[in-house]
């Protein structure tokens, strides 16, 4: 069915005025209405009667009469409409846009594309190129990628004789490389080569542009050369390409052998030069180009100052960089808006928001106005800093000076005040946004999600996500991970499970990582037979299970101590097409380690490092602890400096390992050295570090050197846990030494910690134990004025001591 169109304008602005004019010659009369007697007078084919009438009374006349609208309605198709049209190109090639303009602006009516390229046809030898590209450019648009075997037939078999075919099949090309339809645009020059067509140079110069990150612009190149067609664009055009594939030696080179010695360097050339030097840290390099082109008589223009401030903020030298700034404006040069935010992004870099201002400030002097890239990055560095409130401020500022708001800088505040349990405020912005028309997207409710999921308000989560779906934009994948994850750590596994049911049941639990999150949870909680039903669930659906998948499930079997299991779901995991990581060998080796099998540890180990899959600093960790409690102590130093070497630095989780083995075999002398290496090794030791000393001492080594530990602990302001400080206090007891005991006790309260009822009955059971029963009511007395009841241990303690 056909309509007007009277408000369609995009023919319009695609044509040339001139050529929508009525169509008209020299045996036209102008009159109101056609004669119907002329009409039956006429020849009684629609194309011939059409023409016939077209030429008597002018394109405008004759669609106005009656005639006109009947045969619309009835007889007018697309075949009749491309046979008028051809007719009409070789008579009057006016009145043939004319008339496609017309049926399509004002009849809506919908030309095939052998109508179009007719048209396209007529603009090539009328040399109308950009309403030729329009047109073409309409064309690829509306038939998409892919398109191009069927395009290619239709000019090879409808058009292969006719005049300047050669510049509409070169604008086709010429069209899909600017549309990023590469493929489709080699396809297109493929077929012109076979039919000897010759691209033009912007065509060449078009796909250069396109193709910069393949080898295949030294194809296009070479092409380029044998032709001898290159224009001034299309060496730098090939330098830029070079440099962003990192083919810096070549481009220089490629630069040296051309543009130096042919026609002189361009400037172009030189920024594209200086680009690639910046991408790769080489800031030294592009500035000696740029010293070049003042000593080749080229003035650098503004882009070529901005891209040596971004490499020298990019290498933190900001100082420099602000150099640069003064030294265009020496030199006529006005920094844009680009080179102040490119210097803000360095001041960002550097977390100097608050010189940022002054930089802004310099801005408007200079007549430029903040745009959105400015706050954004004023306001990530505000909230990176913690600054908040500052960042919030920007926003607000933002709106009252009229700049357009941006999704994205309000998501960064909304982010940091997530992070921060600022949820009140969170919520606040968020309402702000949507007032200013912002409405959420799935990036903003993801990080509402897992802020609420952080601070354990998983309800409000699930809530959110309902929330989410009411307003048509649907949780991902991560937003349920996140959700899940928590209930797992939680240990809120019946709420999980309930949660991934609800998945199921909507058919969003196809997801690999939704059952990887669900048999991790089963399995830190022993549930491992849950976890392998899952495991079975999985393979029904058709899910491809992953490594992460396999290794949870080995370290369930390993923990339950199921270790022949372990090794059996080991060797399914090549079943699957899938390779044992790191994670999944160490995890095994640890099982065989706390079962005390050594050589079946060694052995995992060989066999990890012949199917090349290198260790980690965990692997070594677990294989320190199974030398060690085999006490092969030479062979676990040996093993340390095996780390070492390969570049895995061990954390204190390593030498924890070591020194706790060291103080179970009383040998306390290297395990005081081996902390004394760590210190040397600039490895901080942790509490447990100390813990593990402190209980060695307090056990095998005399309360003295323990005691001196602690003094210098605390001398060094290294705060000592409450487990330390309640192994001191044991030990003492157990001596006798009940002074020490309360003034260590008296140092743990002063510290912060809370001392608890079985704490407290510690205590008094070891001093009872031991006869001090004044001490031990003294700590009794302590415990009640804390307002600490006795528990039935302590009870019993008391009813045997006292009565």
């Amino acid at each position: 069915m056909l309509y007007r169109l009277h408000q369609c304008s995009s023919l319009r602005r695609l044509l040339p005025r001139r050529l929508v004019k009525p169509f008209s010659t020299s045996a036209a009369i102008i009159s109101d209405e056609l004669p119907p007697k002329t009409l039956t007078q006429t020849p009684n084919n629609t194309v011939s009667e059409i023409l016939y009438n077209l030429r008597r009374f002018g394109l405008h006349q004759f669609v106005s009469g009656g005639y006109f609208h009947g045969v619309l309605g009835s007889k007018l198709d697309s075949d009749t409409v491309d046979q008028i049209i051809d007719r009409l190109r070789i008579e009057n090639p006016d009145s043939a846009i004319g008339f496609y303009s017309l049926l399509k602006i004002d009849y809506g009516f919908r030309h095939s594309i052998k109508c179009m390229f007719i048209v396209a046809h007529i603009l090539a030898e009328m040399r109308q190129i950009w309403h030729l590209q329009d047109l073409v450019k309409k064309i690829i648009e509306d038939e998409g990628s892919g398109s191009a075997p069927f395009l290619c037939d239709l000019l090879d078999n409808s058009f292969s004789d006719w005049n300047l075919t050669c510049l509409v099949w070169d604008m086709v090309a010429f069209c899909y490389s600017r549309c990023d339809m590469v493929h489709d645009s080699l396809v297109v020059l493929a077929k012109m080569k076979i039919m000897d067509l010759l691209p033009s140079i912007y065509t060449y110069n078009s796909l250069l542009q396109n193709m910069k990150y393949t080898d295949i612009i030294w194809n296009v190149y070479d092409e380029i050369k044998s032709r001898d067609i290159q224009s001034r664009y299309t060496n730098p055009i090939f330098i830029d390409g070079l440099c962003r594939q990192s083919l810096l030696h070549e481009a220089v080179k490629f630069w040296l052998e051309t543009e130096r010695k042919d026609s002189g360097p361009c400037i172009v050339s030189f920024n594209a030069l200086m680009s690639g030097f910046c991408r790769m840290g080489l800031v030294h390099i592009a500035k000696s180009f740029f010293c070049m082109m003042l000593k080749y008589g080229i003035l650098p223009d503004t882009y070529s100052y901005n891209i040596l401030i971004d490499g020298l903020c990019m290498e933190g030298s900001i100082e420099e960089a602000l150099m640069f700034i003064d030294n265009m404006e020496k030199n006529g040069v006005d920094p844009d808006i680009v080179t102040y935010n490119t210097v803000l992004k360095g001041f960002h870099r550097l977390g100097l928001v608050s010189e940022a201002e002054q930089i802004i400030r310099n801005m408007m002097v200079k007549g430029l106005k903040p745009d959105n890239f400015t706050y954004k990055v004023l306001v990530c560095g505000y909230c990176q800093g913690g600054n908040l409130d500052e960042a919030r401020r920007l926003l607000h500022k933002m709106v009252a000076q009229g700049i357009p708001p941006s999704i994205i800088p309000y998501s960064i505040v909304l982010d940091g005040l997530c992070k921060t349990a600022q949820f009140d405020k969170a919520i606040k912005l968020l309402e702000e946004m949507e007032g200013l028309g912002l409405k959420p997207d799935l990036v903003v409710y993801s990080i509402l999600i897992q802020g609420l999921c952080k601070i354990g308000e998983v309800d409000r989560a699930i809530q959110l996500c309902g929330e989410m779906q009411s307003r048509r934009i649907f949780p991902n994948f991560v937003s349920h991970g996140t959700i899940l994850s928590n209930l797992c750590e939680k240990g809120l596994m019946p709420e999980a499970i309930v949660y991934f049911e609800t998945l199921t049941r909507c058919d969003l639990s196809f997801n690999v990582v939704l059952y990887n999150i669900m048999i991790d949870g089963f399995v830190k909680f022993g549930n491992i037979g849950d976890a392998v039903q899952l495991y079975t669930q999985l393979l029904e659906k058709g899910i491809d299970p992953t490594i992460i998948t396999f290794n949870s499930l080995i370290h369930g079997f390993c923990r339950s101590g199921r270790l022949v299991e372990a090794r059996t779901w080991f060797e399914a995991i090549k079943v699957h097409g899938l390779v044992p990581n790191s994670t999944t060998y160490t995890t095994l080796m640890d099982g065989y380690c706390k079962n005390e099998d050594i050589s079946a540890m060694l052995e995992l180990l060989r066999e990890m490092m012949a199917e090349n899959v290198n260790p980690n600093h965990v692997t070594y960790t677990v294989l320190i602890k199974g030398l060690c409690n085999q006490r092969r102590w030479q062979e676990s130093f040996q093993v340390l400096e095996t780390m070492y070497n390969k570049g895995l630095k061990p954390d204190q989780v390593t030498y924890n390992t070591i020194i706790q083995c060291l103080c179970k075999a009383k040998d306390l002398s290297t395990a005081l050295w081996l902390h004394d290496e760590m210190i040397r090794e600039n490895l901080q030791p942790s509490s447990v570090t100390y813990n593990i000393l402190l209980n060695g001492l307090c056990l095998y080594g005399g309360l003295k050197a323990a005691d001196n530990l602690m003094c210098f602990l605390q001398h060094q302001q290294i705060s000592l846990s409450k487990v330390a400080y309640m192994t001191l206090i044991k030990a003492h007891c157990v001596k006798g030494d009940t002074s020490a005991a309360i003034v260590i006790f008296h140092c743990m309260l002063q510290h912060g910690y809370q001392v608890s009822i079985k704490d407290y009955s510690a205590i008094i059971n070891r001093l009872c134990k031991r006869g001090f029963l004044t001490e031990a009511k003294l700590f009794l007395c302590i415990m009640l004025y804390e307002g600490l009841s006795p528990d039935k241990i302590l009870y019993g303690v008391l009813d045997e001591t006292f009565l």
